[in-house]
């Protein structure tokens, strides 16, 4: 399926979430969905399938409360036996293609002077994307809507005094390298401008593992503050490298989605995407978990 194909799914998708959201104490048939969106059953389980290998039943399943409540116990088990058995992250795999550097103080105080910076229009399952990036790697992935030339004003004001070139054919390869099926193909590099507290946070959520979900007081927990929920909140919402620092990957403890700077619907989208192809939280031996210690309170 091409980028365009799957970036006309999500807005089926995305229009299919909004109905679901409103609508879940009813728990709305296919059928009332389908209706809602404006398709016939069949065409609207077809866009499913081809949007994330899901079918409608399942990602009705995956975006309900109850479900992110069991991922978020699952995901604090997981974490507690990894480290209870004195083993890696069960996200060595994505650690690999993954890594990541900080700006130097000096380039962020002087807004990029002497920067080279690549920016463009990629496409993406969760719609248009913008995408720009240094020699170094990506320091900028965000979602748009109607607002692409919005976007690239902020950035040139961000960094005024950098060289910013527009390529939308390297954005394009950039966008298909991210998404590509599986984890990403080949290393992707990232260039996180931010405090040292900012970027402890981002760098926490970049070695969970894909589908995983976890709550922003687990999140906390493993950056070692555990008091610090508010500023992990806040740290999220200034995260300018969307899916790649996967802020939708964390939720609140009662299983609500929580907010989302590029939108509810596109996060409940991204989590049901990455389930659909990564699968639900591995599950957990019945063993390891008997000795393992209980989930402390957030």
């Amino acid at each position: 399926m091409t980028s365009d194909a799957k970036t006309r799914h999500y807005d089926t998708v995305a229009r299919a979430i909004e109905f679901i959201r409103k609508n879940a104490k009813r728990q709305p048939t296919l059928e009332d969905i389908a209706q809602a969106v404006h398709m016939s059953p069949f065409h609207l389980q077809r866009v499913f399938s081809e949007w994330a290998g899901l079918s409608p039943k399942r990602f009705l399943q995956y975006v309900t409360k109850q479900h992110a409540k069991a991922c978020l116990l699952q995901s604090h088990s997981v974490l507690q036996v990894s480290e209870s058995l004195g083993l890696s992250s069960a996200s060595r795999l994505h650690d690999l293609m993954i890594t990541s550097e900080a700006m130097t103080p000096g380039e962020i105080q002087s807004a990029g002077e002497g920067l080279r910076i690549g920016f463009g229009r990629g496409e993406s399952p969760f719609g248009e994307a913008l995408v720009a990036w240094t020699p170094r790697g990506i320091c900028h992935f965000s979602f748009v809507d109607e607002d692409f030339d919005e976007r690239v004003a902020r950035l040139k004001v961000t960094w005024a005094r950098a060289t910013l070139t527009r390529d939308d054919t390297q954005a394009l390869r950039w966008t298909t390298q991210i998404f590509a099926r599986g984890v990403p193909r080949g290393p992707i590099h990232l260039v996180l401008r931010g405090t040292n507290f900012q970027i402890k946070v981002w760098e926490a959520l970049i070695h969970t593992r894909p589908a995983e979900v976890l709550s922003y007081g687990r999140l906390a927990q493993k950056i070692h503050q555990p008091k610090a929920q508010r500023a992990v909140g806040t740290a999220l919402s200034l995260n300018d490298i969307g899916f790649l620092i996967p802020c939708h990957r964390v939720i609140q403890e009662s299983g609500e989605v929580g907010q989302f700077r590029w939108g509810t619907a596109r996060k409940v989208a991204m989590q049901a995407w990455e389930q659909g192809i990564f699968g639900a939280p591995e599950q957990v031996p019945a063993g390891a978990m008997a000795s393992s210690p209980t989930p402390g309170a957030h």
